[in-house]
C-alpha cells in the first residue's frame, strides 16, 4: 500500500469509534520512507501504538564502515537514537486529543551506549522504532489529526534522524571511534592482567543521585598515582595515561567524603561504554565485574553459602540454603555465591552497603565469641582464597578496618578526590601493629556449586499472564513481583524490560540438566546471532529494550520468588 491508501483510510474512519483505527495496521510506502504500523492501541488511554520508520539505505546513505561490526553498529544506533529523540521533540506537536493522543515516543537513553532495539541499521535500511498515540476525542477517531502526524511530522523525523545528509558526519565518526577505543581498552585489560582503568582527567562525580550526568563546576579531574600509571595507545584517540588496577585484591580507603565510593561507582559503571562528555569515557572495567552488597529480605533458593556460613544454630544446611527473608550476612553470602556461579571474575564491594559481621570480626570479638559459636566466616578470611584458588579479584572500599591491610595486594588512599598509592605505608602499619586475629576456615577449599532450574517453575500463573517492567528496579512476572533495587549495575529501564522478556524466553531452554548459567548463555547466543528482536513477543516492533549483561540476568532469575532449582 502507499501513502494515499493510508490517507484515504484515515479520512474514511474520521469520527468513527476508536476500534476503527485497526483498519490502518499494515505497511505503507510514504515516498521517502516506509511506514510499518505493527500494533494499534485499543483505546486512547491504552499503551501507545507501535510503528517503524524504514528509510532505504539508498536514501539513508550510511556507509557500511559505520555499522559493519557489533561495536560500530551499537555506536551508530545509539547516536541515531539520540538524534531521533531530538527530532521528536522538534517536530512532534504532542497533545492532539484524549489520553495519549498525539504523543510520539522513542526509547529513553542515559549516559551509557548500549545495544538497543530503538534503531537498526543494515545494508538495506535504517529503521527506527517508535510508539505513537493515535489521536482521538474521547473514544472517537480524529482521522485528520492523524493525517497531520503521518503526513507531516513523521517525514520530518525520518529525514532529520535517519539520513546521513541531515546529520553531522564528523560527530557520528567520533562516536564510532570512541566505542572502538573503549572496546580496545577493555581488551587491553585482559591482555595485561588488569581489572579496571581510570584515565587521567576523568570526571567521576555525578550531579546527583538521580542525575548521572557529570558534575558541573568544582569537580576534580582524576590524577592517577604514579606507581599505578600505565600508558595505552588507543587506535583512534592515541596515547592516554591512567590508573590501571591489576588483578588481585585492591583496597580503596580514605576519610569520609573524599571520593572512595565515587571511584568505585565509576569502576562498576565501567563495564559499559559512555558517550563523549560523560567524564567516564575512558573508565573501563572487566566486563565480568559484579557489584556485591547486603540485601536484607531477598529470597534465596538453594544457594551454597557454606564458604561463608556454616553450623547454623537450628542445624539448617548452608550448602543448599533457602530462605524467603535473608539477613544482611546471608544475603551477601548468597550474592557472592550466585555471582561466582554466573561467571563473575571481579567482585566490587563497598563497606557502606555491606553487612559488618560479614566483612570482619576483629581479635577482640573473636576472643569474646569463639569460632565454634560463630557460624560466619568473614569475607576478610575468604578474599585471598577467592583469588589464589579461583582467580577472582576484589576491589573493596573500606575506611573502618585496617585488618584488610593484611590481605590486600595494594591500597589506594583517596584524599580530596585524589588517589595515592599507600601500599608500602599500609604494609608497614600492618607489620608494626599486628591485628592478632585468627584466620577462620583456612582449611576449607573454595568451589562453586551450579544449580539447575526446574522445568515448569517459571510458568506464568494466576490472573495476570503478562510480563511487564517498571523503571529500572521492578518486574511483574504474572502475579509475581520481582524487585531489582539492589542489582546496582542495571542502569537503564530498557535493560529491565529486556530481562522481563528474557525470563519468559529462557523457558524454552529449561530442560534436562541444563544449569542456570548454561541457559543464560544460550539466550545470550541467540541475542548475539539474531539481535534483541528475538526476545520480543510482538510482530515487527520488538518494544523498547536494551541489552543487559548475563550477570544481571542471573541476578534477576535468582530473585524471582517462584524459581525452583536443584543443585548439580
Amino acid at each position: 500500500m502507499n501513502k494515499q491508501n493510508l490517507l484515504d483510510t484515515l479520512t474514511r474512519i474520521d469520527g468513527r469509534g476508536y476500534p476503527a483505527y485497526k483498519d490502518i495496521r499494515g505497511s505503507y510506502h510514504m515516498g521517502s520512507y516506509i511506514l510499518h504500523i505493527d500494533h494499534v492501541q485499543s483505546d486512547p488511554f491504552a499503551s501507545p501504538s507501535r510503528i517503524r520508520i524504514e528509510v532505504p539505505q539508498s536514501k539513508a546513505g550510511f556507509p557500511a564502515s559505520l555499522y559493519d561490526t557489533p561495536v560500530r553498529h551499537r555506536a551508530l544506533s545509539d547516536y541515531l537514537t539520540r538524534q531521533l529523540i531530538l527530532c521528536v521533540h522538534r517536530y512532534a506537536k504532542g497533545n492532539r486529543g484524549s489520553g495519549k493522543s498525539g504523543a510520539v515516543r522513542v526509547q529513553s537513553l542515559g549516559q551509557e551506549i548500549l545495544e538497543r532495539t530503538s534503531v537498526v541499521i543494515d545494508r538495506d535500511k535504517a529503521e527506527a522504532r517508535l510508539t505513537v498515540g493515535l489521536p482521538a476525542a474521547g473514544r472517537r477517531v480524529l482521522g485528520r489529526q492523524a493525517i497531520g502526524m503521518f503526513g507531516e511530522e513523521l517525514p520530518r523525523i525520518a529525514e532529520g534522524a535517519l539520513c546521513l545528509k541531515s546529520l553531522n558526519a564528523q560527530e557520528i565518526q567520533e562516536q564510532v571511534d570512541l566505542c572502538e577505543d573503549q572496546a580496545y581498552l577493555r581488551d587491553w585489560l585482559k591482555q595485561n592482567d588488569c581489572v579496571a582503568f581510570v584515565a587521567e582527567g576523568s570526571v567521576l562525580p555525578r550531579r546527583s543521585g538521580v542525575d548521572d550526568r557529570p558534575m558541573e563546576g568544582g569537580a576534580i579531574a582524576f590524577v592517577p598515582p604514579e606507581s599505578l600509571t600505565r600508558e595505552v595507545n588507543l587506535p583512534h584517540r592515541g596515547a592516554i595515561k591512567g590508573m590501571a588496577v591489576p588483578r588481585g585484591i585492591t583496597l580503596i580507603t580514605g576519610g569520609g567524603y573524599h571520593g572512595k565510593s565515587t571511584l568505585l561507582r565509576a569502576i562498576e559503571r565501567g563495564v559499559y561504554d559512555h558517550i563523549a562528555g560523560d567524564g567516564r569515557e575512558y573508565v573501563v572495567t572487566d566486563p565480568y565485574a559484579m557489584k556485591i552488597r547486603a540485601e536484607d529480605g531477598r529470597r534465596v533458593e538453594k544457594a551454597d553459602i557454606g564458604l561463608f556460613i556454616n553450623d547454623l544454630p537450628n542445624g539448617e544446611s548452608t550448602e543448599s540454603f533457602s530462605t524467603e527473608n535473608a539477613s544482611g550476612s546471608t544475603s551477601q553470602a548468597a550474592n557472592i555465591a550466585e555471582a561466582l556461579e554466573a561467571g563473575a571474575t571481579v567482585l566490587l564491594l563497598d563497606e557502606d552497603t555491606s553487612a559488618t559481621n560479614f566483612m570482619i570480626r576483629d581479635a577482640r570479638m573473636q576472643r569474646l565469641i569463639p569460632s565454634e559459636k560463630e557460624p560466619i566466616t568473614p569475607f576478610i578470611d575468604r578474599v585471598r582464597g577467592l583469588y589464589t584458588e579461583m582467580g577472582v579479584s576484589t576491589v573493596l572500599v573500606i575506611g573502618g578496618s585496617g585488618d584488610y591491610f593484611d590481605v590486600s595486594d595494594r591500597v589506594v588512599l583517596m584524599d580530596h578526590y585524589e588517589p595515592y598509592d599507600v601500599t608500602a605505608r599500609a604494609r608497614s602499619i600492618a607489620s608494626e601493629q599486628p591485628t592478632r586475629r585468627s584466620v577462620q576456615g583456612a582449611e576449607q577449599g573454595i568451589s562453586v556449586r551450579e544449580r539447575i532450574p526446574l522445568t515448569g517453575s517459571l510458568e506464568l500463573q494466576g490472573r495476570r499472564q503478562k510480563v511487564k517492567s517498571r523503571g529500572v528496579d521492578a518486574i511483574r512476572y504474572g502475579d509475581t513481583e520481582l524487585q531489582l533495587d539492589d542489582v546496582e549495575q542495571l542502569v537503564d529501564p530498557n535493560q529491565t524490560r529486556a530481562i522481563a522478556e528474557i525470563i519468559r524466553y529462557a523457558r524454552r531452554y529449561m530442560e534436562g540438566d541444563r544449569t542456570l548459567k548454561e541457559i543464560i548463555e544460550m539466550v545470550l547466543t541467540d541475542m548475539d546471532q539474531k539481535g534483541l528482536d528475538v526476545l520480543s513477543p510482538y510482530r515487527g516492533h520488538p518494544g523498547e529494550m536494551a541489552r543487559p549483561r548475563g550477570l544481571e540476568i542471573a541476578a534477576a532469575f535468582n530473585r524471582l520468588r517462584i524459581l525452583r532449582v536443584r543443585q548439580k
